[in-house]
């Protein structure tokens, strides 16, 4: 896990991350990120930037759909298993707190996998979408 700390969620910091993942992951590999739809991740800067870095490749979730950014699941993970269990009193206890978890997690990294195929996942959406009211609009 690489992580990255901010105060502000803005395209200057976005911009940040995706230096030090331009500085930490070896040149030879293309990276692959997995968004939601911010527009913070959309930014003439920030396309100007992925223009001159060609390795790096965008891949948006839809709208709502947060369920198909694993690092979501990761972050739930985060917020139960360690920012939920202790008293912050400041936001550097709670970066030091995040900081501590992300060193923690990379000694023993488990990845997440998915149990389901892509067909059973999208079988099981329509089917729900079929149940519910309005769901055709």
């Amino acid at each position: 896990m690489i992580g990255s700390l901010h105060r502000r969620h803005r395209a200057e910091e976005f911009k940040k991350f995706l230096i030090k993942l331009d500085q930490e992951i070896p040149a030879d590999l293309d990276v692959h990120l997995v968004l939601d739809n911010y527009a913070t991740h959309k930014t003439p800067a920030i396309k100007t930037w992925l223009l001159a870095h060609p390795r790096f490749h965008l891949h948006f979730t839809p709208t709502g759909s947060s369920w198909l950014n694993l690092v979501e699941r990761w972050f739930a993970e985060l917020t139960n298993k360690q920012i939920r269990r202790d008293v912050h009193r400041s936001v550097q206890a709670l970066e030091k707190d995040i900081r501590t978890w992300i060193a923690a997690w990379n000694t023993d990294p488990k990845p997440y996998v998915w149990t389901k195929t892509a067909d059973e996942i999208l079988e099981r959406l329509a089917n729900y979408l079929n149940r519910i009211p309005d769901s055709k609009d």
